[in-house]
């Protein structure tokens, strides 16, 4: 089906697409105009690969794939291969983030600075565990073809709204994190001089916000999500028929009783999957 208000949603997904392109590369002019650059060495230049790695990873890339779906010229692909693009999208991410982790511990360690002590690293690293147990939920409940329908049903929409939360925390735990930095490292002039690197990091926090509140905005709007897939064949359990058999076909053979059980099936498997389409359209992915 066409799209309402598609010309908006292309407007939307423009101004996302370009603020969140400015965020990360205002990341890179941070770190190699203001600061020591990006290296490995257990200084300055391997923290900033902290900021860097975050806003390019748990903030871009997340939002990207938090809208993946919605995304109009890819209603024609199949579902499945829009998990593995989604499931793609949030690995890349997490990993990224990972190795911003590390950065930050290792410049800690090498610099005798004490770690996990400010409310940033704590609500930081909350989002992290929660991200990471997002992912593995996601693999195998929604990608794996092992969960039950129902049960993917019954965690489709909080599937979607913690997404959607671990996204709002992390946009808040950057904010706090830039402006953490700027305290530390700004003394002469101090961050309440308001230097020229605090006007631009301060810039860069407005755009992540703006960035977060278009991806937001653009994944919560109903008339904006993908569509249920036309002629979608029965999700058969595991160990019964296999997916994509059609039910008429297999019922060609065997006695009136096994067709009536097959017909029984088959009706069952169908209410399964209104319930799964029932509960997408309830949420908002």
């Amino acid at each position: 089906r066409k799209m309402e208000n598609y010309w908006r949603f292309l407007v939307l997904l423009g101004a996302a697409l370009l603020v969140g392109f400015v965020s990360v590369i205002s990341s890179f002019v941070w770190v190699f105009r203001y600061r020591e650059g990006l290296s490995w060495d257990g200084r300055g230049g391997e923290f900033n690969w902290h900021p860097v790695l975050v806003i390019t990873g748990f903030v871009f890339i997340q939002g990207i794939a938090i809208i993946v779906y919605r995304l109009p010229w890819t209603w024609k692909c199949s579902k499945l291969l829009m998990k593995f693009i989604h499931a793609g999208l949030n690995t890349t991410a997490m990993i990224l983030v990972i190795v911003a982790m590390v950065a930050a511990f290792d410049y800690h360690n090498t610099m005798k600075i004490p770690n996990m002590y400010s409310l940033h690293s704590w609500i930081g690293l909350i989002a992290v565990i929660f991200y990471f147990l997002q992912l593995f939920f996601g693999f195998t409940v929604f990608l794996l073809p092992f969960a039950p329908v129902r049960l993917r049903a019954a965690l489709l929409p909080i599937h979607v709204y913690s997404g959607l939360t671990i996204f709002a925390t992390v946009i808040a735990t950057c904010l706090m994190g830039i402006t953490e930095k700027l305290i530390f490292a700004l003394n002469n002039p101090a961050y309440s001089a308001s230097p020229p690197e605090a006007i631009f990091v301060n810039c860069l926090g407005l755009l992540l916000v703006i960035f977060g509140s278009i991806i937001l905005w653009m994944a919560t709007r109903p008339h904006w999500k993908r569509p249920p897939e036309e002629n979608t064949k029965i999700l058969w359990p595991i160990g019964a028929a296999p997916e994509g058999t059609e039910v008429e076909s297999t019922m060609t053979k065997g006695s009136n009783a096994d067709k009536s059980d097959l017909r029984s099936n088959a009706e069952a498997a169908r209410k399964q999957n209104m319930e799964f389409d029932e509960a997408g359209q309830r949420s908002t992915m």
